[in-house]
């Protein structure tokens, strides 16, 4: 969501007016909501928001749960109840159950058609992936010009096989993949290796059509002034966080740095959605007592969590074809100049940005010695000195204002 939110902010002094084709909140369901963003929307912009249809309100009632999360993050160990509602949601809902929005839009669209307006192009961004299936139709009834923007992988997405698809499902749903990126004008991924991936599956598709244009920060969130603890070596990661990130060997490398350096007080703090297994996971590792939780804030409040904090966690999903995951908060963790803790594969595109500013590198899932290495060194340098920020990292290519300077370029 803040892509394009940002996108938005910046077009209009780069030349572009941007029409926001968005949902009316009160008829959709989220997992959160964070009103304060709409700051960001500048006053100009029309933002034209439509009713939907979506199953979202009969599964809260079926499974007395609040709306999944991306993968499923906030469901814990899934019941018979829930694994069958994913059945039917892979199988019933393709490419997802927010398709019951296309209509809505469409109609929308041939409004404004219909009123005389005129666009030079057309942006649909994913996921959820139904989104592009709205372009798909409006490039085939009207000829718009139509980018699609992708901002994971499709039927590769990391949580497909959560959804228990039988071949039909997987056959249709990459066959919408295969429209999307043939039928495109352009495609935009925010990395190399998404790029790759979809060529590998398409390769009579020209090169040249897609554009790595990466996430981003927005340089106007970071002008606060940074304040990590003089009392504590605070490690904070933000966002959603689940098992399948793969912290087991962290967490026995923490315990064992804790143990080792008795006189740094560690703490861990989650801010986000953080799910039930690997609280408990955190819990067995003896961590239990100098891990905080802080449940969903604001964009502005996780800001100043960043900010506050000594070190950053981040870690890379341990599922197949990762090495193309880049967080969004990678590009927010490097503003904020703290060091970078990444648990993820080598080689990785995380990897090489956090090279490439800098910042840190990439720790194996399972090689305790290198992170255990690691930390001692955080450790003996918070000794020295409680501040531990950055003032070599060079990542001022990766703003949002930039990156929306490139989107105009494709426009």
């Amino acid at each position: 969501m803040q892509r394009c939110l940002k996108w938005v902010k910046h077009l209009p002094a780069l030349g572009v007016q941007p029409t926001v084709l968005t949902v009316d909140p009160a008829q959709a369901t989220y997992p959160v909501l964070d009103e304060s963003l709409l700051a960001d929307v500048p006053a100009g912009v029309r933002v034209i928001r439509t009713g939907t249809s979506e199953p979202f309100e009969q599964y809260k009632k079926l499974t007395g749960r609040p709306v999944p999360y991306g993968g499923f993050a906030n469901e814990g160990k899934p019941g018979f109840t829930q694994q069958l509602l994913r059945f039917v949601r892979g199988n019933l809902f393709i490419p997802d159950p927010r398709r019951g929005w296309n209509r809505h839009a469409l109609r929308a669209v041939a409004a404004l058609l219909a009123e005389g307006e005129t666009f030079d192009a057309v942006l649909t961004s994913s996921p959820p992936h139904s989104t592009q299936l709205i372009g798909l139709e409006l490039q085939r009834r009207y000829g718009l010009r139509w980018l699609a923007d992708l901002r994971d992988p499709w039927a590769d997405i990391y949580f497909a096989k959560d959804l228990h698809r039988m071949p039909l499902a997987i056959w249709l749903d990459t066959r919408y993949e295969r429209q999307v990126l043939t039928r495109a004008d352009a495609v935009l991924v925010t990395s190399p290796e998404t790029k790759r991936l979809f060529l590998s599956k398409n390769p009579a598709l020209p090169n040249d059509k897609f554009h790595v244009l990466p996430n981003g920060f927005d340089e106007d969130d970071f002008r606060q002034p940074t304040q990590p603890p003089a009392d504590c070596l605070r490690i904070v990661h933000t966002g959603t966080i689940t098992e399948l990130y793969h912290l087991d060997a962290l967490l026995t490398a923490l315990a064992a740095t804790a143990a080792a350096y008795p006189a740094v007080p560690l703490r861990l703090r989650f801010v986000g959605q953080v799910s039930q297994q690997l609280r408990a996971q955190i819990a067995t590792a003896g961590l239990g007592a100098i891990t905080e939780f802080q449940p969903f804030v604001p964009h502005r409040d996780s800001v100043r969590e960043l900010l506050a904090a000594s070190v950053l966690l981040m870690a890379i999903p341990d599922v197949p074809r990762n090495l193309g995951i880049l967080p969004g908060k990678l590009f927010e963790y490097l503003a904020a100049r703290k060091p970078i803790l990444c648990i993820g594969p080598a080689g990785s595109d995380a990897d090489l940005i956090l090279r490439e500013c800098h910042a840190g590198h990439a720790l194996p899932y399972e090689d305790l010695e290198l992170m255990q290495a690691t930390l001692a060194r955080l450790a003996a340098q918070w000794l020295v000195s409680s501040n531990l920020d950055l003032t070599d990292s060079h990542f001022g290519h990766y703003s949002r204002r930039a990156q929306a300077g490139r989107l105009a370029e494709l426009l």
